[in-house]
């Protein structure tokens, strides 16, 4: 799985803004974004049929990543969602499909459709999606071989998983996908990031999205719907930070001393 790739929640939600989406999406593409992250939940649909356009006559596939609602996530529910997500991409496999967050379908019959739709070859690998330590303690019951990702709510201003999840989750060797890494728009006014990305001699934006990739076994979507911002965030992996700033971000965003509940948005 790619380290790094454009996210796509709230797209799809208004024909006024499609074009522009679309538009964004394509250029993350042409300049070498390798993986969209998306879900059936985005605009009912219409996030995966903006991929599915974007993507569509290209001579090469970015790496797509898509979610099952809770409430779809029976046994059959599964596979008929996960059929309904490929038709409206217009693609064979997704490379990962996830539980969008824990709801009331059983985890053994959730985790039984990913293993049939696995070896249908409709996705590459399975996981989840706002789950908690313990939640991930139940899921790894039920079915061991889980560990394609888990997609959290995860970036300087919300380090709360730090404590005990992270940890549980480089242990087993599970990728962390970290949505709204600038915690929405959030991150970028904050003064000491500010700071410390013109020291640095790149954007707030690229700083904390760097902070990110440094982090192991972290993966990251920032969603973009301007050409301009597309560019700006896909210049943080050029982005090379020194131990010393590094200090300096955890001086100014402290780590947790003590358990916090799994944040979602």
């Amino acid at each position: 799985m790619p380290v790094f790739g454009i996210g796509t929640w709230r797209m799809g939600e208004s024909t006024r803004r499609r074009g522009q989406e679309l538009d964004a999406v394509r250029y993350a593409l042409d300049i070498g974004y390798p993986m969209i992250d998306t879900a059936e939940m985005y605009g009912d649909g219409g996030a995966e049929e903006i991929v599915g356009e974007a993507i569509r006559d290209r001579r090469t596939r970015p790496f797509i990543v898509s979610k099952v609602y809770p409430h779809n996530a029976s046994l059959s529910g599964t596979v008929a969602a996960c059929e309904r997500s490929l038709k409206r991409m217009g693609i064979e496999r997704i490379d990962l499909y996830l539980l969008h967050w824990r709801g009331g379908s059983r985890l053994e019959d959730t985790f039984t459709a990913f293993h049939k739709l696995k070896a249908a070859g409709k996705i590459g690998d399975f996981g989840v999606s706002n789950f908690d330590t313990d939640d991930m303690e139940d899921a790894a019951e039920v079915d061991k071989g889980q560990n394609g990702s888990n997609q959290i709510l995860y970036c300087l201003s919300r380090r709360g998983p730090e404590f005990d999840l992270i940890p549980w989750m480089k242990k087993r060797a599970i990728p962390l996908m970290a949505y709204s890494p600038l915690d929405q728009g959030g991150l970028l006014g904050k003064a000491p990031l500010k700071k410390l990305a013109a020291d640095v001699g790149c954007a707030p934006a690229q700083l904390a999205l760097a902070w990110l990739l440094a982090q192991p076994g972290v993966v990251t979507i920032p969603k973009s719907s301007t050409r301009e911002r597309v560019k700006e965030n896909f210049g943080a992996l050029d982005v090379k930070l020194s131990p010393d700033v590094m200090a300096a971000l955890d001086k100014a965003f402290p780590s947790p001393r003590s358990k916090q509940s799994l944040q979602m948005l």
